[in-house]
């Protein structure tokens, strides 16, 4: 799999683009929009931490092991949230999509499935990815049913996976899709946007 910067993922007057520090201020208003670091089961950071965010994201970039982008609505050219390709294991071309939050504003509206169907399309289509797979909270029910609504399956839950912001630590819910299931999630992911036009 070759991560080759500058991405650019259009559609339905969504971008998405690679993260840099220039998308930080756009960042901080999307992260007001709604208190999003109130969630204490998100990766949303307090907007005074936005910078630092932008940083891990970047070294993690510089690592291999993450590829963060941001979301811009073209319509407003406003940032309204970020997403990333993550825990990416070459050897077996495989992806995970997450660190995914959006301004409130946005939420509930075909921003998610939007960006969920470029950077799938992405990994299956150009990247050659056998798997994709999505995690979230075991207690962030809205999440889940965001993902299973995309079509994705329920792999299982990894119990004591990781800590959260609070310092708890949360158990994990997986999810995953395959190439050999892409292209009925495609359909389904196109019949889902149809019905927000």
């Amino acid at each position: 799999m070759s991560f080759v910067s500058p991405i650019q993922l259009r559609m339905n007057n969504i971008r998405i683009e690679p993260l840099d520090f220039s998308h930080e201020a756009g960042l901080i208003e999307a992260c007001k929009d709604g208190e999003l670091w109130k969630l204490r089961i998100t990766s949303t950071p307090h907007f005074t931490q936005v910078k630092e965010y932008i940083e891990l994201a970047l070294q993690q970039r510089a690592a291999g092991t993450r590829f963060p982008f941001v979301i811009i609505d073209e319509t407003q050219q406003k940032i309204v949230g970020t997403t990333s390709y993550h825990d990416i294991l070459a050897a077996v071309n495989r992806v995970e999509i997450g660190y995914t939050w959006y301004a409130k504003s946005v939420q509930r509206t075909h921003v998610n499935t939007t960006c969920k169907l470029l950077l799938m399309k992405h990994a299956f289509e150009t990247l050659q990815c056998h798997v994709v797979a999505l995690r979230t909270d075991i207690f962030n029910l809205k999440s889940q049913k965001a993902i299973e609504r995309l079509g994705a399956k329920k792999d299982g839950v990894i119990r004591g996976d990781a800590l959260r912001k609070d310092g708890t630590i949360r158990d994990t819910v997986m999810y995953s899709i395959t190439a050999g299931e892409w292209t009925n999630v495609h359909a389904h992911l196109l019949d889902l946007l149809s019905q927000h036009q």
